[in-house]
């Protein structure tokens, strides 16, 4: 019980300093990157299945469980430029709950180093790295708690950064394990050495709530994410923009301002997943947000959407997501997991 009454009033204590925002004013961004392939073909956000999944355990620590024991997942996504990042991650039951490790890195590629006259001095590349060690344990048969403890580090040339965040969760499961309600506070830390000041930058803290539903009698699964509820406005209004005039009537016409529906639709997305068959899974995700902040106005197409499938054979699984943001293109990513113990047979 003590327990308990702990874990609810860090929730409040972190919610109530969030400072959230949804890009541009926090430090390590690579926090908000999605690490998971199965995540990326259900909206990049998502965490509300409990099954062996350990990447999912990795977003978050009150899914792991005993599914998870010596599962082993790597993840890899290839972007633009050369820029590529994954994880691996390794889950182990122990203690009374779910031990997991994880490296989440990115690599920006190679970068030529010039003198000021523009004389080629060599070459670098960037990286970010996070090291995460989490654990998640059930309190009782329909809830679970669980913690990560996070530590980022940076650098860019010589310039480096250095900090660590944690995350905690607690999910409720329904008693024939078809509902699930999730809440989770992620990236609430500190940033202890900035890249070239002594200025620290906020981390970019979120608070999530999410549920999904499992049909009796039908192969779906829907989920429902609410994202960035420590903001309420996410909408971005640019501060250059004038009022114009209606070439007919002379009027004045405002900058247009989103009003209270559309700031509350920024923070939903949607998923649904398709269990095929024994071996196959089919999903679809959608990030409103995603979709306003990244289209072009003239040609939105299907800026926002997800897809993605899960392969699932004896020895190992094989996930595959796409993340679609613009016209121009998106992002796909892989994922291949295992079961060590399955290979010792």
């Amino acid at each position: 019980m003590r327990m308990r009454k702990f874990l609810v009033l860090v929730f409040f204590f972190l919610v109530e300093i969030a400072n959230g925002q949804t890009g541009g004013n926090n430090a390590f961004a690579v926090l908000d990157l999605t690490f998971s392939a199965r995540a990326a073909g259900l909206a990049n956000d998502f965490i509300s299945a409990k099954d062996h999944d350990i990447s999912l355990g990795i977003a978050n620590p009150s899914l792991l469980n005993p599914k998870m024991h010596d599962r082993l997942a790597f993840n890899h996504a290839f972007l633009a430029g050369g820029v590529n990042y994954g994880m691996v991650a390794y889950g182990r039951e122990c203690m009374g709950g779910v031990l997991s490790s994880s490296i989440r890195y990115i690599n920006y590629g190679f970068f030529r180093r010039t003198g000021i006259d523009g004389t080629e001095q060599g070459s670098f590349s960037p990286f970010d790295c996070i090291l995460g060690a989490g654990y998640g344990r059930s309190l009782n048969p329909r809830i679970s708690v669980g913690a990560n403890l996070n530590v980022i580090l940076s650098q860019m040339e010589v310039y480096n950064a250095f900090g660590a965040s944690v995350d905690l969760a607690g999910t409720y499961t329904s008693e024939n394990e078809n509902l699930l309600v999730t809440a989770l506070v992620k990236n609430a830390g500190f940033q202890f050495n900035n890249y070239y000041t002594k200025e620290k930058d906020p981390l970019p803290t979120e608070f999530q709530l999410a549920t999904s539903y499992k049909l009796n009698h039908a192969p779906f699964r829907f989920s429902l994410l609410a994202h960035h509820l420590n903001q309420w406005d996410l909408t971005y209004n640019d501060p250059n923009a004038q009022p114009t005039i209606d070439a007919l009537t002379g009027d004045s016409i405002p900058v247009p301002r989103a009003g209270f529906m559309e700031k509350l639709a920024r923070h939903f997305s949607y998923q649904a997943e398709i269990m095929a068959g024994k071996h196959v899974h089919l999903r679809l995700g959608f990030d409103y947000h995603r979709r306003q902040e990244l289209k072009i106005d003239e040609r939105p197409g299907v800026a926002g959407m997800t897809f993605g499938t899960g392969l699932y054979f004896k020895k190992f699984n094989i996930d595959y997501g796409y993340s679609i943001y613009t016209r121009a293109g998106g992002n796909h990513m892989l994922c291949f997991t295992t079961h060590l113990g399955s290979w010792k047979k």
